[in-house]
């Protein structure tokens, strides 16, 4: 098939290449995602099974340093990418030592745990930021379909993160239906991450001929994708206030993630430890409650995608939707406060509808903020540094990851009602900040939306 060819080949209104890009992200999530819903309890031990034995200090401290650097990662994969592979090759390479990485935590060894680790640090560091990269470029600077299309693929990260708990979580922890039991196995949840990983690598490898790069005119295209930048004339001015304006929204959208990757750490002991964990003679594991948020997601990223494109020239603009991101996760927090202190009140376990409810609320906002991130990096970002821009985007991300294991290392000497009301107050506080500072960050925006 010729490269023109590929080019007008459509999926769901979008770029065929939207399609493969999709599918490797959702199986790159699913491999993540089902091992980060193990990860915490394997290193604590869950209510009905054993770890490694970690208090929750230690734990929360490697949880920490862990997602910190899996997202820190992308400032080296995307400048690779840049400068001397390209960002298909830098998917690739990056999804196979993501792969070797699972089944590295698959044997159960303390130093194979270690090594899992830092090999999924290693590619997806060289996976993610430049498969958004890659969707970036298969709309003109132009297309009107852009943030639709990033909504759309952002469909497909919380795809693979409802799927990966369903498979992961029962393998690893068990689960019990009436007198049929299976006590679980760590290993088998780590492996099976692995297996999703490698699903994602065959789809990929056949659908790259659809990832060609637009530019002004349909069907030209660039080698952008293929080959690294080079060195151009210096940025003007309007482009340092767009730099700048992608740096300061990242900057919030660094505290959006402190907070949302309690998911992780946090709000997972809290499904373990003060949550009931049975329905209709069915026990459950805790690990579960990680597919109820990205499910959210799944059923209202169409609508919210929807949403953006009859809005029109009324659509909100970023900064607008940042604010609306830390306002929902904000209020996640308050809702689950009660619950809580109920808990630690009574000692008996509450019910799962408070999470489902936080979830509902979180979901709101990350769709607010998340995907729109994605692409607002796109679109201020300049051509030959846009890989560098999302690695930048992705070391907010894994701040916040650092800062929200360092959050939930709290719960060693403090409740969790305490942990999740200064959770709630700080991230309102950022919002009413953002709320402030919308009329500057515009302008350095330079009229992009």
């Amino acid at each position: 098939m010729s490269e023109v060819a590929a080019a007008d080949k459509q999926w769901f209104g979008h770029p065929r290449g939207l399609a493969t890009c999709f599918l490797t992200e959702m199986w790159e999530r699913f491999s993540y995602y089902g091992m980060r819903a193990l990860l915490t309890l394997y290193m604590v031990g869950s209510v009905v099974k054993p770890g490694l034995g970690f208090d929750v200090k230690k734990a929360a401290q490697i949880y920490a340093l862990y997602t910190a650097c899996v997202y820190f990662s992308g400032i080296p994969g995307g400048w690779i990418a840049d400068r001397f592979i390209g960002h298909k090759r830098a998917v690739f390479v990056g999804g196979c030592i993501i792969a070797l990485g699972h089944f590295s935590m698959a044997v159960p060894r303390i130093t194979f745990f270690y090594l899992g680790l830092g090999l999924i640090i290693i590619g997806t560091g060289m996976l993610k930021p430049n498969v958004s990269t890659i969707v970036g470029s298969l709309y003109a600077p132009d297309d009107k379909r852009r943030d639709a299309g990033f909504s759309t693929f952002y469909m497909g990260i919380n795809l693979g993160a409802t799927l990966a708990p369903f498979v992961t979580t029962p393998l690893a922890q068990g689960f019990k239906i009436g007198r049929f039991s299976w006590s679980g196995n760590w290993h088998y949840g780590f492996a099976a991450a692995g297996v999703g990983m490698v699903i994602g690598l065959i789809q990929y490898a056949y659908g790259q001929k659809y990832l060609v790069v637009r530019s002004e005119g349909k069907g030209a295209t660039t080698p952008t994708l293929a080959e690294p930048a080079v060195a151009k004339e210096p940025f003007s001015a309007a482009d340092w206030g767009r730099i700048a304006a992608a740096v300061v929204l990242s900057c919030f959208a660094l505290l959006f993630w402190a907070g949302f990757e309690q998911a992780g750490s946090s709000l997972t002991l809290f499904a373990d430890r003060a949550t009931r964990l049975s329905i209709f003679g069915v026990t459950y594991p805790s690990g579960l409650f990680q597919f109820v948020e990205p499910g959210f997601v799944i059923i209202f990223s169409p609508i919210f995608a929807l949403l953006w494109l009859r809005l029109g020239g009324h659509e909100p603009s970023s900064p607008v939707k940042f604010t609306l991101g830390l306002i929902f996760l904000s209020l996640s927090f308050a809702l689950v406060v009660p619950a809580a202190h109920m808990f630690e009140k009574s000692g008996g376990r509450v019910s799962p509808w408070w999470l489902v409810g936080l979830y509902f609320l979180q979901m709101i906002g990350e769709l607010c903020l998340s995907p729109v991130g994605l692409s607002m990096i796109t679109k201020l970002s300049p051509g030959r540094i846009v890989g560098v821009m999302m690695g930048v985007w992705f070391a907010a991300t894994g701040l916040g990851n650092y800062v929200a294991g360092w959050v939930a290392g709290q719960l060693e000497n403090r409740p969790f009602s305490e942990v999740f009301r200064d959770a709630s107050f700080i991230v309102a506080g950022a919002a009413v900040v953002l709320i402030l500072l919308i009329p500057p960050i515009k302008r350095m925006m330079g009229g992009v939306k």
